[in-house]
């Protein structure tokens, strides 16, 4: 699609392993897994008993104490990683250009501890045990909305909600909106806190989640023939987009280009994939003409890589059919096992990992893949991080639902 440039320029996050990029990308480079035993509440009922969850975050180092308890949990994690962003980024949204600041966040599940919080203040005390604010609190578009209150953006404003694909679409969408003069900056990503009973025994119902409870930091296994489910995550990744010029003439630190996007429906089943993977194959090739580039220029995929056998195996048929020969060389990780699937916000952090390994030449390892499925048989970096110097990076989302999303970015001026 023609038009104008777009790069990133801020990376925020609250992320189970990590606050700032430099706390986060050492602990993946490191190998270091966030996956522990719940705390938050009894899971002596649960079969699944382990997640990432976020420790040492004071809400108060962002947001004012007033303004944070009217806010979900989600909410909280998206304006702190919203704020670290745009500090990043050195960006000053004022008064006289706040039209052209927009914001887009999306987030899988919303308010789910808020809901679950006043359902039983209901069932206690009635209809009056029912907060005023919990509606506002809940709305999974309150994110977006509070980060454009507490920054004055003005710009166009959004939510995507399309399960674990919402942080893609979100920084998709917003660069589109960029790119088609629709805003000169947008503040995007994916914010989600949904460990909670409700949430972890509904994925129990399921069979989605873990069972390997004894070792949490080895549960989450991508590629791996001994997987048994995905883990869950929480918190927030924000990016700061920007045109091209308008980055440049601030004098804006540049971490990468914003090549395509790509969109598509597997139209198929509710939770699981399309096992031939025509959806998802059709949200690849959109991205790769978006970006103008052929498939054999990428040079190193973050993969969703959930540690779900449908997930796994429908994802390696993808790469295959979208890059044939180059499919089996081009290296792939998935950040999962270190923060957990972090569901709306699961592909907002993974874009920022694919930024910080564009930027460093290196490649996170997937943590606890020791005995690869056969059927997912392509160049998974394991083990230890890789160094390789990367050009452009792909990163892809697959959502409940059917929805799929793939972003590209490359360093700046390397598409070619």
């Amino acid at each position: 699609m023609p038009g104008r440039r777009v790069v990133i320029t801020g990376l925020g996050m609250v992320s189970p392993i990590g606050h700032n990029k430099e706390e986060f990308w050492n602990n993946l480079v490191q190998g270091y897994s966030g996956v522990r035993e719940i705390e938050r509440f009894d899971t002596s009922s649960f079969p699944a008993k382990i997640a990432a969850q976020v420790s040492n975050f004071n809400v108060q180092d962002y947001i004012a104490r007033k303004d944070a308890r009217r806010m979900d949990l989600f909410v909280q994690y998206a304006c702190a990683a919203a704020r670290i962003a745009v500090e990043d980024a050195a960006l000053e949204v004022k008064p006289a250009k706040a039209c052209r600041v927009g914001v887009w966040v999306g987030s899988g599940i919303g308010g789910i501890e808020t809901l679950e919080k006043q359902h039983s203040n209901m069932l206690k005390k009635g209809a009056a045990g029912i907060s005023p604010f919990f509606i506002p609190m809940m709305i999974p578009n309150m994110a977006s909305g509070q980060i454009a209150i507490m920054l004055g953006a003005k710009g166009p404003n959004g939510c995507t909600v399309t399960a674990c694909a919402s942080g893609t679409n979100s920084v998709g969408e917003a660069f589109h909106l960029i790119q088609n003069g629709k805003a000169d900056v947008m503040i995007t990503g994916g914010a989600e806190a949904a460990i909670t009973p409700l949430a972890i025994g509904g994925f129990c119902s399921m069979k989605a989640l873990s069972t390997s409870n004894e070792e949490p930091a080895k549960a989450c296994r991508p590629f791996d023939i001994n997987r048994d489910g995905f883990v869950m995550g929480e918190g927030a990744g924000i990016l700061v987009l920007e045109e091209l010029e308008h980055a440049l003439e601030r004098g804006a630190r540049i971490y990468a280009e914003v090549l395509g996007y790509g969109s598509s429906a597997d139209a198929c089943h509710m939770v699981q994939p399309d096992e031939e993977g025509e959806g998802a194959v059709l949200a690849f090739k959109m991205a790769l003409e978006d970006a103008g580039i052929d498939a054999e220029k990428v040079d190193y995929i973050n993969a969703h890589g959930t540690g779900t056998e449908l997930n796994d195996v429908v994802e390696t048929l993808v790469i295959k059919e979208v890059f044939g020969a180059h499919g089996y060389k081009v290296p792939i990780s998935s950040i999962k096992p270190n923060t957990g699937h972090m569901l709306g916000a699961a592909g907002a952090i993974e874009l920022i990992a694919s930024t910080l390994s564009l930027v460093q030449n290196t490649i996170p390892p997937t943590l606890n893949l020791e005995t690869p499925d056969p059927r997912c048989d392509l160049n998974y970096v394991c083990g230890k991080p890789r160094q390789e110097e990367l050009r452009i990076v792909l990163s892809d989302s697959l959502g409940f639902g059917g929805h799929n999303a793939v972003l590209i970015i490359s360093k700046l001026d390397s598409k070619n």
